[in-house]
């Protein structure tokens, strides 16, 4: 499959630190202390906010955001900050160190990671070997987690997740797909989609953004993951097979890893299939949206993941494609 033109390192829109208000700088100086030097802004991501570590007499992550301009990005940082501090221990995750707010303007300030890079394809074993260890500290809920209100993966997604049922009913027209897919597969699509929320029940805490560009590895190699802005409730393997969308793409055998990973015990392919068709077309219906100028690589991600997914559902289930 072609490759995605997409830099996923470089995907992010984002203030410099001296376009910051005065008042947002002089907040985040005071806490560390003192004059402070801001690094490179952080290239990963689709959200626009600033993002870079600041260094004064200690360090922070800090990611700061108008509300008045953004304020989906800066409600989603209040969520992760009460979040990032509800996870367990054995969560390997930056640690919230304060969220405050200035002339509307909110800063979250979080534990840098050192000699920070986003992790490639060849680091995926690694990244699923440390997942684990994720999924059995999230099995069951704490008490704190649940304190903070997760909903589950099906009240999250329900309307999201009907892209293709959509499609064949006529309420998205299937324009949006490309040529290289045949219509004919929109209702066998929209029966496995159908599925999806059954199939991917159940009640540990899940991520539900997992993606490479939301995982960081530190100077040993070690993954840190990262903007846990969107936990809910599910199956525990919900994260994996959308994770390993790009892996597919890029020639691995991803069923027969999918498959290897103890999470996935007592799961069957048409549980899996079900799932890949509901992120499909979420992806594809996503991607035909207006572009988005703050985020301009955003769409053609959404398109790209999109027609992955559907490919690696065909390689499955022994469709063709165009």
């Amino acid at each position: 499959m072609r490759n995605p033109a997409v830099d996923y390192t470089a995907t992010a829109v984002r203030p410099a630190w001296d376009s910051l208000p005065e008042s947002v700088r002089s907040l985040v100086s005071d806490r560390l202390g003192g004059p402070v030097t801001s690094g490179p802004s952080a290239g990963a991501g689709f959200s626009g906010g600033f993002a870079a570590v600041v260094r004064g007499s200690g360090q922070f992550f800090v990611k700061a955001v108008s509300e008045t301009d953004s304020p989906h990005i800066a409600a989603n940082y209040r969520r992760e900050a009460v979040i990032n501090q509800a996870l367990p221990s054995g969560v390997p995750v930056p640690r919230v160190h304060w969220i405050d707010q200035v002339d509307g303007w909110v800063v979250l300030a979080l534990d840098p990671v050192d000699s920070a890079r986003m992790p490639g394809l060849d680091d995926l074993d690694r990244v699923l070997a440390s997942w684990h260890g994720v999924i059995d500290a999230l099995a069951t809920p704490s008490q704190a987690l649940l304190d903070v209100g997760l909903n589950t993966a099906e009240d999250d997604n329900g309307p999201a997740f009907a892209g293709w049922r959509r499609i064949a009913a006529g309420e998205i027209p299937s324009s949006i797909l490309g040529d290289w897919f045949p219509r004919e597969l929109i209702t066998p699509l929209a029966v496995l989609e159908d599925g999806w929320a059954p199939a991917t029940a159940g009640t540990a805490v899940v991520h539900h953004d997992l993606r490479m560009d939301n995982v960081v590895l530190d100077g040993e190699g070690a993954p840190w993951f990262c903007d846990w802005n969107w936990p809910a409730l599910a199956a525990s393997w919900l994260d994996l097979p959308p994770l390993l969308v790009p892996a597919f793409a890029a020639g691995r055998d991803t069923s027969a890893l999918l498959a290897a990973q103890p999470c996935m015990t007592g799961v069957s392919p048409e549980q899996v299939d079900a799932l890949l068709a509901a992120v499909a077309g979420y992806w594809l219906v996503a991607g035909s949206h207006d572009f988005i100028p703050a985020s301009p690589w955003l769409r053609q991600h959404q398109t790209w993941s999109g027609e992955a997914t559907v490919r690696w559902i065909a390689q499955r289930r022994g469709w063709t494609l165009n």
